[in-house]
């Protein structure tokens, strides 16, 4: 599957500069936290996304 995202200028350079780090891709670095995520998902950051979905389901609707 090929995903396409929009990040803030600021998480960019985060996720840039630990790929960096870790010297590994940008794109794995950000599959592995996507895959890490799906697999051990945590209630608070559960709660979180609900909350920016329903913050932005209009916007999600125009844009589907």
């Amino acid at each position: 599957m090929t995903l396409s995202i929009q990040l803030s200028e600021d998480a960019e350079r985060q996720l840039r500069a630990t790929a960096d780090r870790l010297n590994v891709p940008v794109d794995q670095l950000a599959a592995a936290a996507v895959r890490d995520f799906v697999a051990h998902p945590t209630p608070e950051l559960g709660e979180v996304a609900r909350r920016v979905f329903e913050k932005n389901a209009e916007l999600y609707r125009r844009l589907a």
